[in-house]
């Protein structure tokens, strides 16, 4: 029987050592019993710098440094969370701990996957490690009274899946992951049970609103008015008192399940070799977020892509179990081959057609840092490639875009042309994360509007009164519009809307001579409403305007001239972009410059709107992103096609470096946006100042 210190001794010199935690029988309800003389070593000398120790030792160690951001700030992680999955580092847990050569420390199941995918350099400094983790065989001598290893029954050559062995029965008990893949995607998991509850205790009795704002209350009787202008402002119904979408999910607290409309959510994220590192680390970190924050009754699945796309796990309810497998399989990802983004499109929308089971909300979520090199040139820009090929034909097809894609570009060296004509076909939105450290926020941003669907099949309709007033045009962005041949009615498609989230649509109209009160417009609309599975039929009040005998003008209604400097200020966001696409960036300068002019000069500017001045700083930003054509390259238009999304869709994006500022990305959020958000933020501590604020959701003023 050795001494205590002179195991102590073997094992500085090893200065490779292994703890397995001891673990209970099922129906032993306490800890094993440790036996004198018991000891766990590996076989061999070793030099190595690292150290491998279980969380469940006497000691746990600090890891010094933290996980850089880019040149906006500096993100620091806590120093007892891995700096790779971000999940807590805490002794008593049978949690292998490695602390690298630099002094960085992670979970060893965490960066024996990096290094088993050919990284070999701290994900955190990017210092290259002389001592590499799996390059030893390990041979374990366990002791009695801890848990037994049958090394014949584990991949010698996968340490990773050894340590998974040595983690406590209950995470044992969690299902494997799919080995390969079906041939159909029909295994998902089916739907929670919905619970027998009386429908009338728990109806909303909240509704759309629709608002209208004629461009003037009132026009001479003795004029005729050609393109006179008619705000349609709606509304979605508020959020549950108790559809919080920002908190922690857990099986004890499940809600009714018609209080929030689950979600089959499908994820799409590169894992290309230019992912590799940090940009990997904090995907897996921002996923992990996503996966926490959906419910029992939400399902997921992940499709990880590179030269070719694979399903990581079938979709799947988020109970414990589910997010168990769900972070085990997305903490397993290493980085490596080309860019394959239709593969990766194609095969999680199969997993949405082929579901047996349907939740009444779906979506797929697109992350990428680099351009196909499979399905389109590397060299087209500027919109001349057909990016419709990355786009399955079924969502092409779908005039209702019931399956919208939220594209994510990453880094100076996505192709944002195509992540934005992908979301654009399927009714989703393109954002552009610049700085690596605010991709969790870009993802919170996403699922807090995602969980918070409350209306889908939304159509509006208009209808002229008076015999004389016709319709001449419609703007309303990227939402599809109809007017009669006649001009005497029109329709818009809405689709779905988040909480709270609001529409503005802007119609144009004539007006003859009258000498009463005209009446201009019928307006109604018609959805079907999520949380309680009816269709719903609004009606708006009539839209009338007096006739005086005076010819003095009035002031302009402020909600139309403010969307009228919304609408300007897209159009030449778009012609700017259009211009520098052709490389006349000098063009796309003065274009945005006389678009400042103009909304300066507005009566909605010079009441101090917010918006407008919100839009100002915007295109500001956009001529700074256009000072060189490498400047324009490298953020310039992935940041002019994610406001172009975000004005079209009348939709938040992530833009550049912030999820929120002064800029008008805060004009489209809604609470449920806001609280996801300020969870994200509250997720890892960072000291003050180091990051934006997040402030509250808009008001009717904006």
């Amino acid at each position: 029987m050795e001494s205590a210190w002179r195991k102590a001794k073997r094992a500085l010199a090893l200065r490779l050592c292994v703890h397995v935690p001891a673990v209970a029988d099922d129906d032993d309800g306490g800890a094993s019993e440790r036996r004198p003389g018991s000891s766990s070593s590996f076989a061999g000398g070793c030099r190595s710098e690292a150290a491998v120790s279980v969380a469940g030792s006497a000691r746990e160690e600090l890891a010094a440094g933290a996980l850089r951001r880019s040149k906006s700030g500096s993100r620091s992680s806590s120093k007892r969370k891995c700096a790779i999955c971000f999940d807590s580092m805490r002794s008593g847990h049978g949690q292998a701990l490695f602390t690298a050569e630099c002094s960085h420390k992670f979970h060893f199941h965490c960066i024996a996957s990096n290094v088993k995918h050919g990284n070999h350099v701290c994900p955190v400094c990017r210092a290259k490690w002389k001592e590499i983790p799996l390059n030893r065989s390990l041979s374990l001598n366990v002791p009695r009274g801890r848990v037994g290893i049958n090394q014949a029954q584990l991949p010698q050559q996968d340490a990773y899946v050894a340590l998974l062995h040595q983690v406590p029965s209950r995470q044992r008990g969690a299902r494997r992951l799919h080995t390969s893949e079906p041939t159909d995607f029909n295994d998902d998991e089916p739907l929670q049970q919905a619970e027998a509850f009386d429908n009338l205790n728990f109806r909303s009795t909240k509704t759309a609103e629709i608002s209208t704002y004629p461009e003037f209350s009132s026009i001479p009787q003795s004029s005729s008015q050609d393109g006179f202008s008619v705000l349609i402002h709606l509304k979605a119904p508020s959020a549950s008192s108790d559809q919080a979408t920002g908190s922690l999910v857990n099986e004890s607290s499940v809600r009714p399940p018609n209080r929030r409309a689950p979600v089959d959510l499908v994820t799409v994220i590169d894992v290309s070799g230019s992912m590799a590192g940090t940009k990997l680390a904090l995907l897996k970190r921002a996923m992990g977020f996503v996966v926490q924050h959906l419910g029992p009754s939400d399902r997921l699945s992940v499709i990880a892509f590179s030269s070719a796309a694979r399903r990581l796990f079938h979709l799947q309810r988020m109970t414990h179990h589910g997010r168990q497998q769900a972070l085990q399989a997305i903490n397993s990802l290493g980085a490596g081959g080309g860019t394959n983004i239709a593969d990766g499109l194609k095969k999680a929308t199969k997993v949405i057609e082929d579901r047996s089971y349907k939740n009444s909300v779906c979506s797929i979520i697109l992350l990428s840092d680099g351009q196909d090199t499979y399905s389109v040139s590397a060299n087209v820009r500027g919109g001349s490639a057909d990016y419709g090929s990355l786009v399955p034909p079924s969502i092409l097809n779908d005039a209702r875009r019931m399956l919208p894609i939220h594209a994510f570009g990453f880094g100076a060296d996505h192709d944002s042309d195509s992540l934005h004509s992908i979301a654009e076909a399927s009714g989703g939105t393109f954002s552009f994360i610049e700085d690596e450290g605010v991709m969790q926020d870009a993802f919170a941003q996403c699922i807090g509007g995602l969980l918070s669907v409350v209306v889908q099949e939304m159509r509006l309709n208009m209808e002229c009164v008076h015999p004389g007033v016709q319709l001449c045009s419609i703007k309303s962005g990227s939402y599809p519009s109809k007017v009669t041949r006649d001009g005497r009615s029109c329709s818009v498609d809405i689709g779905h809307l988040y909480a709270d989230e609001e529409r503005d649509i802007l119609l144009s109209l004539n007006i003859p001579q009258c000498r009463e009160e005209t009446s201009l417009l019928k307006v109604a609309c018609s959805y079907k409403d999520l949380v309680t599975n009816e269709t719903i039929k609004l009606e708006g009040d009539e839209v009338k305007i007096n006739r005086t005998t005076s010819t003095i003008s009035e002031a302009v209604s402020i909600e139309v001239d403010r969307e009228r400097n919304r609408i300007q200020a897209a159009e030449s966001i778009e012609s700017a972009r259009s211009a520098a696409e052709r490389g006349a960036l000098s063009e796309a300068v003065t274009i945005l410059e006389d678009c400042r002019r103009r909304l300066s000069e507005s009566f909605a500017s010079q009441s101090g709107d917010r918006l407008s001045m919100a839009l100002d700083a915007e295109l500001r930003e956009m001529q700074e992103r256009m000072a060189s054509r490498q400047l324009y390259e490298a953020s310039g238009r992935a940041y002019m096609l994610s406001g172009l999304s975000s004005h079209s869709w009348q939709r938040a994006t992530t833009r550049g470096d912030s999820t929120d500022s002064s800029t008008v990305v805060h004009s489209y959020q809604t609470p449920s946006m806001v609280e996801m958000l300020q969870h994200s933020q509250s997720y890892v501590p960072l000291p003050q100042g180091q990051r934006p604020q997040v402030r509250p959701a808009r008001s009717s003023g904006r």
